[in-house]
């Protein structure tokens, strides 16, 4: 088993990295704006992105949902997170999914038998099927998540990178009224509500790198819980 556990821990460190750098390059390659009541929608670029990020700032809970392509790889992740306590949610690469949790200054995750086989080959897929694994948030295998389930980290860096931006048209998107603002450099749009609140509704980019990323359910009640019984990957190590 300790040498499963050295193995696990080396493919997990690369798969689950690469996983959370592309989702989050996925998203941050898009633009970003808002726009809110009191005619917002009619300020400049960087106003409307200010006051977009001030509103995501101050939410408690988010429901971010979505897929983008990377290399002709479908990336999808469906969490839920809570501002300043972690998330909860799923993502997948090209058909290899995993359930993730971060609570507690611990990440846990739980693959699919086929991402464990994927990761550690069949004999510890068949030891590991159907169990969660545990790590620290803070560093090692699992930290690189994080960027994933915290709520402010992911909307800050969502909002924060872009090119040059353009306010567009306003439209409906997930049945709100919302005002976008593109991203001329790098492509991709963010729409923002108009009405109410000004938080960020939805990410969309065409292309071979496209996606589209909602933002929804704000302020919705999320409960975080650690799932007993998880195996912690520093005692997989212990034979390395």
């Amino acid at each position: 088993m300790d040498k499963v556990g050295v193995l696990v821990h080396r493919r997990l460190q690369i798969l689950v990295g690469l996983l959370a750098a592309l989702a989050l390059a996925g998203i941050t390659g898009c633009g970003s704006s808002s726009s809110g009541s009191g005619g917002l929608a009619s300020k400049s670029p960087a106003e409307i992105v200010t006051a977009a990020q001030t509103a995501a700032d101050s939410a408690h809970t988010v429901h971010v949902v979505g897929s983008i392509i990377n290399n002709g790889a479908p990336i999808a992740l469906d969490m839920e997170l809570v501002n300043g306590a972690g998330g909860r949610g799923r993502l997948s690469e090209n058909g290899l999914s995993f359930e993730l949790i971060e609570v507690g200054n611990y990440v846990y995750i739980k693959g699919s038998q086929a991402f464990y086989s994927h990761v550690a080959g069949s004999a510890a897929a068949q030891l590991l099927d159907g169990k969660w694994l545990k790590a620290s948030a803070n560093s090692g295998t699992f930290s690189s998540l994080t960027s994933l389930t915290n709520l402010r980290k992911l909307l800050d860096s969502t909002l924060t990178s872009h090119g040059t931006l353009v306010k567009g048209a306003t439209s409906t998107v997930e049945g709100q009224q919302a005002v976008a603002v593109k991203d001329a450099t790098r492509g991709g749009t963010l729409y923002v509500a108009t009405s109410g609140t000004p938080y960020p509704l939805q990410i969309a980019k065409s292309g071979s790198g496209g996606g589209k990323i909602t933002f929804n359910r704000w302020n919705q009640p999320v409960q975080l819980k650690a799932p007993p019984g998880a195996v912690d990957l520093s005692q997989l190590q212990s034979g390395h």
